[in-house]
């Protein structure tokens, strides 16, 4: 027992940490599915599918139970965003799906997890005909491909984007002028300098989120694919360019020069970002296109929210205007004894009618362009152009193996940056070294 304790004290806080997560990330991740499992007692033939279920979800899914009656029925594994992470949804289908088991049917994955998770997928090209594969989003589609395969189906689109209080701007005697810039996607440099002009309100000009997550990677990787920079360079990470630091230092400068954002930025995810810009009467933020139904859902209606309009992230002079994509897609697991019925509801979700209920009532950007040329639908839902032609300009995050391994470092020391609590050339220098040496994680 001795023996046992004084091995225990040698265990690095942080060990100890990530093995509590462990223990009860996988005991909460047994307990939701078998609360929801329900044993078949008929015919009728159950496939279950984990991901975080909205109320359009459920329309969905009872839409194709409807139509499959006595046939197949779909159960929901529910991971909700607010118990649970992007990273923490991965770690858990990882762990259980190494497993092996049998009970997961159809899950959804981040677009990055594709080369991750491709071990667990079963290869989907022999069931999607070349005519099915048209009516996917070209660059949509680029995220489900591993070593050649198809291993995924793009379940909807995200792409990030900025919102502006439009009754805010339009008391400005020039809000025209700068309306028009904004909707063309406005330099990084003429929006500093109308931040400087009228930061004076003390309303917050510009909200971005800055915890340590996947949401300030995206910020920093869009600053270096403007600039036609990428993070990796022949297998080898190079986060020490001009580029890079170019990228960064508008970040901490943001904050701490221009003080145009808030020093709680380094604190803010997704949501509590929106209550603040709202709560606060802010002028712009970065968001996703899902941004006012999402804030509508937890902290209900607001009338703020009807005065926002979306309009393209500002760009660097003389670079091209650039914005990170995401999304979710659907994977079928290898082990699922239920492939057939399963196939059959990827198919029903990336139908025309799903896809449209999917946006109607969850604002989910569907992935079927033909949702996008159909004329009536746009007629209803005039957004949808703007999203067709601003698609075009997105770029994705590296499709590596281990890039939540790179997220995790990179964002760790970039917030550190815009703290003041390291030099950017330093926690630019710190990155790549702990990236390229691949002993190293942050926890």
């Amino acid at each position: 027992m001795f023996n046992i304790l004084q091995k225990l004290k040698k265990l690095s806080a942080v060990t100890i940490g990530s093995l509590i997560f462990i223990i009860i990330a996988v005991v909460s991740f047994i307990i939701i599915f078998f609360w929801n499992y329900n044993y078949p007692v008929n015919n009728e033939r159950k496939i279950y599918f984990v991901d975080n279920i909205s109320q359009a979800h459920r329309d969905v899914i009872a839409r194709f139970n409807a139509l499959h009656k006595g046939d197949i029925k779909v159960e929901v594994i529910n991971l909700p965003f607010e118990k649970f992470s992007t990273n923490e949804r991965k770690e858990l289908l990882a762990r259980y799906l190494r497993s092996k088991n049998d009970k997961i049917d159809i899950f959804t994955a981040d677009q990055i997890w594709a080369h991750r998770f491709a071990r667990w997928a079963e290869p989907l090209d022999k069931y999607f005909t070349d005519n099915d594969k048209k009516i996917i989003l070209k660059y949509a589609l680029q995220s489900c491909i591993y070593k050649n395969q198809m291993v995924a189906v793009p379940f909807f689109m995200d792409i990030g984007v900025m919102y502006y209080r439009k009754d805010l701007i339009e008391k400005l005697p020039d809000y025209k002028n700068i309306e028009k810039k904004l909707s063309e996607s406005i330099t990084w440099e003429d929006f500093i300098k109308l931040g400087e002009r009228i930061n004076k309100s003390g309303s917050p000009f510009y909200t971005f989120q800055a915890d340590n997550y996947e949401g300030l990677m995206c910020s920093y990787i869009e600053l270096l694919a403007e600039q036609n920079k990428s993070l990796f360079e022949n297998d080898s990470a190079q986060l020490t360019s001009q580029e890079s630091l170019r990228a960064l230092n508008l970040l901490v400068d943001l904050v701490n020069k221009y003080h145009l954002s808030t020093p709680k930025v380094t604190e803010f995810k997704e949501n509590n970002s929106y209550h603040y810009f709202i709560t606060n009467n802010g002028l712009f933020v970065r968001a996703w296109p899902n941004f006012p139904r999402d804030y509508v859902a937890s902290y209900g209606k607001d009338p703020r929210i009807n005065e926002l309009v979306k309009v393209p992230l500002p760009h660097f002079a003389g670079c091209r205007p650039v914005a990170i994509t995401g999304g979710w897609n659907l994977m079928i697991s290898k082990y699922s004894i239920r492939k057939p019925e399963a196939i059959e509801f990827v198919k029903y979700l990336m139908s025309d009618e799903a896809q449209k209920i999917m946006y109607e009532e969850g604002g989910y950007l569907p992935t079927n362009n033909v949702i996008y040329d159909d004329s009536v639908f746009t007629m209803k839902y005039p957004e949808l152009k703007f999203f067709k032609n601003y698609l075009k300009s997105g770029v994705h995050r590296p499709y590596l193996v281990e890039y939540t391994r790179i997220s995790d470092i990179v964002t760790h020391f970039i917030q550190l940056a815009i703290k003041k609590e390291m030099s950017v050339r330093d926690a630019l220098q710190k990155s790549q070294d702990m990236v390229n040496d691949k002993r190293f994680y942050i926890n």
